[in-house]
């Protein structure tokens, strides 16, 4: 992979973990029941996905 590709891919996996981490936040704060377990659940997916972006930038 090129390193402009790399830079991409690593500022998607950084933006995921970002959007993550703030709905996580959210979630916890403000909301309650099956909402506050959606939005966990889907923070948690993004956070894995901007992990396997993470990775594969540095390979």
């Amino acid at each position: 992979m090129d390193p402009m590709t790399k830079m991409w891919v690593s500022l998607i996996g950084i933006g995921l973990m970002a959007i993550a981490a703030v709905m996580i936040t959210f979630a916890r704060l403000k909301t309650k029941g099956v909402i506050k377990f959606t939005l966990s659940f889907v923070s948690f997916i993004l956070l894995v996905f901007g992990f396997l972006c993470g990775m594969i930038a540095i390979i």
